[in-house]
């Protein structure tokens, strides 16, 4: 029988032990060998080499000038903020938002930028993109050559293994390779993202999912995205290819395939709206969204059946999903909430009716109301990560 490649295996103990140090620190060695199920001596072998590289920290617990006191203090370990710096961005048709990150993810600066950038020429984009990342990390005190890695979500379909963008409301072209344009730029390597992958994590490591490693997350943004999380580890398909939850077929009309986006999708929502006037300046802005929401409250009823839609459309979706899953929560999080207990509503009432008896609460659902400095914040989570998990860093981020 084939045995396991052992530098494998060392290096997934490596990370699983990091990993636990992020989520638990300060955190003893015997709780990290309880949480891992490796043996002590395993543990006690992987966080010298992780104090040797300078990835964690001891931290001495009790007070060692107290003589009264018997045996050692006890030794709790942590990351080392110092260790790493990176950028995380939220790349939106009508803002950027740009976080500086230390190594445990606390941010050091921020940035956002309200500038329209939507079908704009790649070179445009890409300006500008580079100027926010500059700006963040001069805001840092830092330079470029002090940051280990960037990372840039945006919507649409991305392939993360090779930094092609397919598709995005973004661009104008579609299988546009943003990564390879953006580090030759910035001269430090950069990740592309989803946009929904990156909230996820961000869910994940800060927010209302740090307590699960399996959970499912949907984005109700200018696309419909979605993130899974499995063993604590994002989900991606072949060749890293994010979800467009938008492109998930509900059924068959009339004029044929009935997708989410037909019903959820922003555009859908906000498109009954006269082309004119300050609803339409709104939507151009990219406020749509609050907009929309004083207008339902004063009883626009074009805007409430279409939130009433919407609601139904996204509820059936979320019942489909955690039919395939049986996640512990789903976390909704999006501009799409902006409409209010109208959309709320239907989507819990079409939910229950279309989730299988044999799985009613097993799910519980999460509606959060996420800033977009958060959102960047998961983006600097996933450079993060990846400098955790590569298979070739057996020694750290090059600090």
């Amino acid at each position: 029988m084939k045995t396991a490649d052992p530098e494998l295996m060392r290096a997934i103990n490596r990370l699983n032990v990091l990993d636990t140090v992020r989520r638990y620190g300060p955190i003893a060695r015997v709780e990290i060998s309880e949480r891992t199920q490796l043996s002590t001596t395993t543990v006690s072998a992987i966080t010298a080499s992780l104090l040797d590289d300078g990835l964690i920290l001891p931290r001495h617990e009790g007070d060692i000038r107290n003589e009264a006191a018997r045996g050692r203090p006890r030794v709790m370990l942590e990351l080392n903020p110092d260790a790493a710096r990176v950028v995380g961005a939220k790349i939106a048709a009508s803002r950027m938002v740009f976080v500086v990150t230390d190594f445990r993810g606390d941010v050091l600066s921020n940035l956002t930028l309200p500038i329209r950038i939507d079908r704009q020429p790649i070179g445009v984009i890409a300006d500008l993109v580079e100027d926010g990342v500059r700006r963040c990390v001069v805001d840092a005190g830092l330079s470029l050559e002090d940051v280990d890695s960037v990372c840039l979500s945006l919507p649409g379909v991305i392939e993360h293994r090779t930094g092609h963008i397919r598709s995005s409301p973004i661009f104008r072209d579609v299988n546009v390779d943003f990564a390879a344009e953006m580090t030759a730029r910035l001269n430090t390597s950069t990740i592309v993202e989803s946009d929904a992958h990156a909230i996820t994590l961000a869910h994940h490591w800060f927010g209302k999912a740090r307590d699960l490693e399996d959970m499912v997350l949907i984005s109700l943004e200018q696309t419909l995205g979605l993130g899974v999380l499995h063993g604590n580890q994002l989900f991606r398909g072949a060749g890293g290819l994010s979800h467009n939850l938008g492109d998930l077929v509900l059924g068959m009309g009339p004029l044929g395939i009935v997708r989410l986006s037909s019903q959820a999708g922003e555009s859908e929502i906000l498109g009954e709206q006269p082309a004119g006037g300050r609803f339409a300046e709104a939507i151009r802005l990219g406020r749509g969204m609050a907009h929309a929401q004083a207008l339902i409250k004063a009883e626009d009823n074009a805007l409430i059946s279409a939130a009433i839609r919407a609601g139904e459309a996204v509820g059936v979706a979320v019942a489909n999903i955690v039919t395939l899953f049986a996640p512990p929560r789903v976390i909704l999080v999006g501009s799409s909430l902006a409409l209010g207990e109208h959309f709320l509503a239907s989507l819990r009432s079409a939910y229950a009716l279309a989730i299988p008896p044999s799985l009613k609460g097993v799910a519980e659902l999460v509606f959060d109301d996420s800033t977009d400095d958060f959102w960047a914040q998961g983006a600097a989570a996933v450079a993060l990560y990846e400098l955790y998990e590569s298979p070739w860093n057996t020694t750290g981020p090059a600090l």
